[in-house]
């Protein structure tokens, strides 16, 4: 588990022991990490960290409501096939040159279907890109509660078997099985079925000491002094009943606001100008700053 938190560290990434075990066993048994938890925790830099810390490729799959297996597997490319059939123009009169009937025409075509249905006009989205990829990647499917549940049931057998049917070809098998990270904000409840198939774990905002770690490691422009002062502004906030609660990325945001700023100290002009960096809804600033200025 050290040699996999040093991994992740040669990218920037601070795993605590828990992420460490849970990508350390993922790999080993060769199981999907499901991790879930708030938006902007780093579930998705985990994925990006672990795919640059072994040299492997990430291949992003983005979830959204609607995504159906043909934007997530494979399609035709039917424009390019179309191309062709107007290049072979000449060929296909020759093929079809001496035949009697419609019937006829059509058996003949049948026979060619090989030719226009091959990998060659095979267009490859995420699942079988990570499936059919020469070399090990790691398979990033992000926001899976996003998808349907629909989406989500077909998605259990690519993950059971790491293969896929394509009719015209047969059954394509993975070369290398891909390391898969599975990421959630739980804006839904995810199926039993895909759970157990998984690994999983939680990851939750930092405590102090591990966000002031990854703000002095992703923005070394900011003195020590005022990177404590703006994340323990940051866990008061979270600790405050607000529609979203500041994210890491939005802290490491707030942290660059502060140095392009050239901030000292955040004072109360500071403090007005650059809250909206931190919370995005109005609601959530007026709130914020009413309890701020109490507590000064």
């Amino acid at each position: 588990m050290n040699d996999v938190r040093d991994l992740l560290a040669t990218q920037q990434y601070i795993a605590s022991d828990e992420i460490s075990t849970a990508i350390f066993l993922a790999n080993k048994l060769g199981k999907p990490l499901l991790a879930e938890g708030p938006a902007g925790v780093g579930k998705t830099e985990l994925a990006k960290g672990w795919a640059g810390a072994t040299g492997y490729s990430l291949i992003r799959l983005q979830c959204y409501e609607g995504l159906d297996e043909t934007k997530a597997l494979y399609e035709w490319e039917y424009a390019k096939q179309l191309l062709y059939t107007q290049l072979l123009r000449d060929k296909l009169s020759d093929l079809l040159g001496d035949v009697k009937s419609l019937r006829e025409a059509a058996d003949r075509l049948a026979g060619e279907e090989d030719v226009f249905f091959s990998e060659r006009f095979l267009l490859p989205r995420p699942l079988l890109q990570a499936i059919t990829s020469e070399q090990p990647v790691v398979l990033l499917i992000d926001e899976i509660d996003r998808a349907d549940a629909e989406f989500e049931a077909f998605l259990l057998e690519v993950l059971s078997d790491f293969q896929v049917s394509v009719p015209e070809l047969g059954t394509l098998k993975a070369k290398h099985q891909p390391m898969v990270v599975l990421t959630s904000n739980n804006t839904r409840e995810l199926s039993e079925a895909l759970k157990r198939r998984c690994l999983y774990i939680h990851i939750d905002y930092p405590d102090l000491e591990a966000e002031l770690r990854v703000i002095q490691l992703k923005v070394p422009g900011l003195t020590e002094r005022l990177a404590h002062e703006a994340v323990t502004l940051v866990q008061r906030l979270r600790t405050m009943d607000l529609r979203k609660h500041p994210s890491v990325s939005e802290t490491l945001d707030w942290a660059r606001a502060l140095v392009a700023l050239n901030s000292s100290q955040i004072d109360k002009q500071t403090l007005e100008t650059t809250l909206n960096v931190l919370l995005k809804h109005e609601s959530d600033l007026q709130r914020a700053k009413r309890a701020l200025s109490q507590k000064e």
